[in-house]
């Protein structure tokens, strides 16, 4: 995908276990790629959420959905298990949690992303398109009905545009903050 959109509010969350169900999506149209979890064997990248696992744990269906590969992108491992689940974690556990809803826009641009070993543009034959980067755009605001109405001025709205390279990041606590030098406007990424 190029871009990825959904509404997460606590009633998303529960304590459905992770499914680790990747596979491909057949409602794709017919002649389009469909990729599938063994593109991604040996490539250096993760399969890296769009909407992530952890949004959807009310339901084991809803949880499973987010396996679908066409929710999935190379994410080089240090920025996926590093300040990309930082990212994420932070959204759910600090600023949803049960008084407020977020709408939460995910994408990528750019070809080429940093694995281990150096600079990967594609893989699966071409058919797969490693981003450069990967960015979130996130809009916060109080739990409630009509939403275009709640949406004020006061709104929270926290943007990241973060490089797809595993050298520039770790998987420690600091690294998993480390999405807050990456902070940007939507300006910006617009």
């Amino acid at each position: 995908p190029v871009w990825v959109a959904w509404h997460l509010q606590s009633d998303d969350i529960g304590s459905t276990p992770r499914q680790d169900d990747f596979r491909g999506d057949a409602g794709l149209p017919a002649g389009w790629y469909q990729v599938q979890t063994s593109d991604y064997t040996g490539s250096g990248f993760d399969r890296g959420h769009n909407c992530p696992s952890g949004d959807r744990t009310s339901s084991i269906a809803a949880n499973s959905s987010t396996f679908l590969m066409t929710n999935i992108i190379p994410q080089a491992a240090n920025f996926n298990q590093g300040p990309w689940e930082g990212l994420e974690t932070y959204t759910r556990n600090s600023l949803v949690g049960t008084t407020n809803e977020a709408f939460v826009v995910m994408g990528n641009m750019g070809t080429g992303g940093y694995n281990a070993a150096g600079l990967v543009n594609s893989l699966a034959n071409g058919n797969v398109t490693v981003p450069a980067k990967v960015w979130k755009v996130i809009l916060l605001i109080p739990k409630g009905t009509g939403d275009l109405a709640r949406i004020r001025s006061t709104a929270t709205i926290l943007a990241v545009n973060m490089p797809n390279n595993n050298s520039l990041y770790n998987t420690t606590s600091t690294g998993k903050n480390a999405w807050r030098n990456y902070i940007t406007t939507v300006n910006a990424l617009e």
